[in-house]
């Protein structure tokens, strides 16, 4: 029985406490800063393509903890919070750390990958223009909220930690199937039926691709995708947890 038992079963673990604090204090700093006009941190931290000139490196780990408003950050918060204080006392905090964040680089990977193959005419026009030309279109952009339908890829971000919690609700799901969770705090469904409708909705949503839709939805299917990847990596699976 592969399972974490120093310390027992904690109600709010150290990696899920630390990662909620952090993405907590992010979006009061980010929301404190746009409001009074010193300095918009999405266009910092927020995860752009490649090709964008507003991309950095560090976007890549920063959009974890990115929220587009008050509803994004709870609803992640408080699923991180009800699936991930099990796997973590699960896991143990170093491999839950591990885990979460593969997930989450898996997201953004899968992500980025569909968003490339969806814009790639736009991202083509683009990247035909000289550097000097893609910084004022990006930057008119910025100030106007306006330009041309080709920027359009450029300046859309990824943000938030909805991929690594797919990820942790896909090994909620996974490690322990029979664990009943309520639908709306009053209809009991299997874990094992719940992952799998979810990621059902995720799937033909992304496939439906309506451009009314902001959600990423092949970004939570590739957390999904990384956290049975690297389970299957850890040979771990419902006979090597508590039966439930």
């Amino acid at each position: 029985m592969s399972t974490y038992r120093p310390g027992g079963f904690q109600i709010l673990p150290p990696i899920v406490k630390n990662l909620i604090i952090i993405n907590v204090l992010v979006f009061a700093a980010t929301y404190v800063l746009k409001t009074g006009g010193i300095i918009n941190l999405e266009y910092y931290l927020a995860l752009f393509h490649w090709k964008s000139p507003l991309f950095r490196p560090w976007q890549i780990v920063t959009h974890f903890f990115m929220h587009a408003n008050l509803a994004h950050l709870f609803f992640n918060m408080f699923a991180l919070w009800m699936f991930g204080n099990v796997i973590e006392n699960t896991l143990g905090p170093k491999r839950f750390l591990i885990f979460y964040f593969v997930c989450g680089l898996g997201a953004a990977f899968c992500h980025m990958l569909v968003f490339t193959w969806e814009n790639a005419e736009a991202i083509r026009l683009f990247s035909q223009l000289p550097a000097l030309q893609q910084n004022e279109v990006i930057n008119h952009v910025m100030a106007t909220n306006y330009g041309p339908a080709m920027a359009g890829p450029m300046v859309t971000p990824m943000l938030g930690a909805s991929g690594a919690i797919m990820g942790v609700l896909f090994a909620f799901g996974y490690l322990f199937p029979n664990m009943e969770i309520y639908i709306y705090f009053l209809i009991p469904l299997k874990a094992k039926y719940f992952v799998a409708i979810y990621a059902a909705l995720e799937l033909f949503s992304g496939f439906r691709n309506s451009p009314t839709d902001n959600v990423a939805h092949f970004a939570h299917l590739g957390g999904m995708l990384f956290a049975f990847l690297l389970l299957k990596a850890w040979k771990l699976s419902s006979r090597t947890m508590w039966r439930y």
